[in-house]
Parts: C-alpha cells; sequence; structure tokens
C-alpha cells in the first residue's frame, strides 16, 4: 500500500520538482546519446573486429531493441512497485557500468552483450521517468513538463551525430564509450542521494481505471479501455512514419538532391533535428497554455500538428532539386525549408499524447502504461520502419531508379494519415465514455 498521509501526498518544492525534472531529461539524453553515438562508431568497430555489415546492424539496431522491447513491460511494473527514484539510481548506475564495459569488450560477441545489458539495464528510464512527471505536475502544467524530458533525446542525437563523430575520431570508439557511461555515474549518486519520492498520484482525485494487480492482467486491461488502446496506437504508428523518414533522410538528400553525405548529415541533423526539439516544447507549452481555456485544445494541438507535418512532408517529397544558397560551403536545397517545417509540426504528438496517457490510466499502472506505449513505438519505429521503407524502394527501384527511395519515403505520410485515423478514433470513444455517465444521471432523473 502507498502511503496517504498529508505529508506524503504533499507536493514537492518548485525547486525539487523542477530539479528532478532536470535530472530525469539530463538521463535520457545521456541515454540516448549512447544510442546514437554507435551510429557513428560502425566503422572503427567494424575494421577492428573484422566484422560484416549484417553484423553491425545487429549491434545498432537489432539487438538493442529486441532487449530493450522484451523487458520494457516488466521494467515498467517494477517502476509501479518500488521507488521510482531508487529504481532510477539503479539503473543508472548499471547503464554506466554498461556502457563502459562496452569499451573493454575484447571481441565482437563480447560487445554485443555488453550492448544488450546497456539495453536492459535502460529499460525502467523512461517508465519510471514519465510516472515520476505525472506526479511532480499537475494536468494543466504536465504536457509542456513531458515535452521538456521527451526533447531532450532530440537534442542529445544532434550533440551524439556531431561531438560524437569528433570524439570517436580524436579519441577512439573505446574511449568515447566511457566518455558517455561516466555522466550516469554522476546522475546515479544526485538521484540516490538528494532527491526525494513524490507520492504517487498526488495530482489525481481518483484513478481512472481500476486494474488487477498481474502484469499481463495489467496489459490486457489497458489493452481493452479503448481511449488507452488507440491512443498507444495512434503514438506508436506516428513514430513508425517519423523513425522511417528520419532514418532514410540523410540518404534521400545524397540520392535525389545530389549532396555528399557529410553535408545530408550536417543538414538533417541541424535543421531537421533542431526543429523538432523546439516543436516538442513549443507544442507542450501550447497544449498547457490553451488547455486551461479549452480541454478541447489538448486534442486539437497532436492533430494541427499531424495535418501540417503531413502536408510539409508531402511538399518535401515532391520538391525539385535546386539549391536556395550556400552557407559555409554547404549547398542547401530549398528543400530543406519544407523539412524544417516538417520537423517543427511533426512531433507536435509527443508532449500532449503522453500526459493525456498519464490521465487515463490509474497513478499505481502508469509506468506499465508508459512501458507499453514505449514497447510498441520501439517496435514500430526501430525495428518495422526503417525497414518496410527500404524495401519498398528495392521493390520501386526497377520503375524509378535512383529516386525510388523518393516515393517509398511517401510511406511515411500513409503512416501519419493512419496515425489522425486512430487518434480520432481515440478521441471519439474517450468522449463517449465521458458522456455516458452524464447520460446515465439523466436518464435516472427521469
Amino acid at each position: 500500500m502507498h502511503d496517504t498521509s498529508p505529508s506524503a501526498s504533499s507536493p514537492l518544492s518548485a525547486w525539487r520538482t523542477h530539479g528532478l525534472l532536470f535530472l530525469l531529461a539530463f538521463l535520457y539524453a545521456d541515454n540516448f546519446i549512447g544510442r546514437q553515438i554507435v551510429a557513428v562508431m560502425i566503422e572503427p568497430i567494424r575494421l577492428e573486429f573484422g566484422a560484416s555489415d549484417t553484423s553491425m546492424g545487429l549491434i545498432s539496431g537489432l539487438a538493442f531493441a529486441a532487449v530493450f522491447a522484451v523487458l520494457g513491460l516488466p521494467a515498467g511494473r517494477l517502476a509501479d512497485r518500488m521507488p521510482r527514484t531508487r529504481l532510477l539510481a539503479l539503473s543508472s548506475l548499471c547503464w554506466g557500468i554498461a556502457t563502459i564495459l562496452c569499451a573493454l569488450s575484447g571481441n565482437f560477441v563480447l560487445l554485443v552483450v555488453a550492448r544488450m545489458l546497456v539495453a536492459a539495464v535502460e529499460a525502467p528510464g523512461a517508465p519510471a521517468s514519465l510516472s515520476l512527471i505525472a506526479d511532480l505536475y499537475p494536468p494543466q502544467r504536465r504536457a509542456f513538463a513531458i515535452s521538456c524530458f521527451t526533447a531532450a533525446p532530440t537534442f542529445a542525437a544532434i550533440l551524439a551525430l556531431s561531438l560524437g563523430a569528433w570524439l570517436v575520431d580524436q579519441y577512439g570508439w573505446r574511449t568515447s564509450f566511457v566518455i558517455v557511461g561516466t555522466p550516469a555515474l554522476l546522475i546515479s549518486a544526485l538521484l540516490a542521494f538528494t532527491t526525494r519520492e513524490p507520492a504517487r498520484g498526488t495530482w489525481d482525485g481518483g484513478a481512472r481505471v481500476e486494474l488487477s494487480s498481474g502484469l499481463l492482467a495489467t496489459v490486457g486491461q489497458l489493452w481493452a479501455h479503448r481511449p488507452v488502446r488507440y491512443l498507444i496506437l495512434a503514438s506508436a504508428v506516428a513514430t513508425l512514419g517519423g523513425n522511417a523518414f528520419g532514418m532514410w533522410n540523410a540518404t534521400f538528400l545524397v540520392r535525389s538532391h545530389g549532396l555528399e553525405l557529410r553535408h545530408a548529415g550536417l543538414l538533417t541533423g541541424l535543421i531537421g533535428g533542431t526543429a523538432a526539439g523546439l516543436g516538442v516544447l513549443f507544442s507542450g507549452w501550447l497544449t498547457d497554455h490553451l488547455g486551461k481555456r479549452n480541454p478541447h485544445w489538448r486534442f486539437r494541438i497532436p492533430l494541427v500538428g499531424h495535418l501540417v507535418g503531413l502536408v510539409t512532408l508531402a511538399a518535401y517529397l515532391s520538391w525539385p532539386s535546386d539549391v536556395l544558397t550556400w552557407i559555409a560551403g554547404v549547398p542547401v536545397p530549398t528543400a530543406m525549408l519544407w523539412c524544417g517545417l516538417n520537423g517543427f509540426f511533426m512531433v507536435w504528438w509527443l508532449g500532449p499524447s503522453f500526459s493525456m496517457l498519464t490521465t487515463l490510466v490509474a497513478p499505481a499502472n502508469r509506468a506499465v502504461a508508459m512501458a507499453l506505449q514505449t514497447m510498441l513505438s520501439t517496435l514500430c519505429g526501430v525495428g518495422l520502419g526503417p525497414v518496410l521503407t527500404g524495401a519498398l524502394s528495392d521493390l520501386l527501384q526497377t520503375a524509378f531508379g535512383i529516386e525510388s527511395l523518393r516515393y517509398a519515403l511517401f510511406f511515411s505520410c500513409a503512416a501519419t494519415s493512419m496515425a489522425i485515423v486512430l487518434f480520432l478514433i481515440m478521441r471519439a470513444s474517450l468522449l463517449r465514455k465521458q458522456s455516458a455517465p452524464c447520460a446515465a444521471a439523466v436518464q435516472s432523473a427521469r
């Protein structure tokens, strides 16, 4: 049982609240730097161990994603059953050690095992953090707080691909793993000795979904709850399209706009990545600001983001190859204007959707719900999206040649359209559930 005394249920002070949010975002950013920096380590690791490209695909994607997805739900249940700050402190400590172990791997097999260990100890991070944020901030301020947390990986990816490439080039991939893993040890100490666990459900008048104690029963009842199910599916499909586009965007610029790979990577990171980070923060702020006046804006903001993202992505993929300007010797295609707009709007669903999920699920089961959403998004985004787009590009190559990827990327537009449909179904289902008690009350009054 959770302590329900007044002292336990009172919210933390402002500086403790914001300080804990900063630590959670810092840890999330470090985790993502650890994921993304592997992209610039592929060639030196392959050369040192004599590994094939298929083997490098295993270490950079599948081995990590498979373990992360399998352990996501148990990690979420663990976060619902023990103090989350202590769990995150332990997870951060183990993550730092496991990342440093990657640097000490004597052969390729040990490196794969170390990367799988990193995935295993990272699994509680997002579910436990999002559960904590829901208890740190009231619903009317929660979307922006969650947006601050979810923006961390976007800016971290830019740092990992730019500064990470320099680190690997200057100091080697082993030293780079040590540098990335060390901050997690400090974060672990801060979480363990300077933070206080907020009471679960501090800002909630009551649970929205009562669930069983067993993990499988909890997942089954979550899935049976239509608004929760369709919200999670909409998020997973949005991630499917977003990651498919993000993974192939640099290659698209090389093939269809004639850029060098280094220039394409720089433009996609600085323009698309920075725009996405700013879009996440702005949409969270806007949702909280407008949601105070009219709760329907919490639904409208993700829909507006999806619709504008759909239009701008279609324009970006359709735009002809021409150069708008040159900046420091880097050609900037006119199409990058659409890419920047797409990056800004395509992430508007993140903060509002996670915030809505925290209000739909009982406080004692939030981490499992977050883990379920993270698991499906990881499987769709990391696992299916890039593979399906690549396969579609191969299929279209006979008809379109080098431009096959341009048309294959319209798969992301289709995924965004499906996400819009699923979100509308979720909204309609939730409105029916909310109106049912009112209709029952009117009927009983008669």
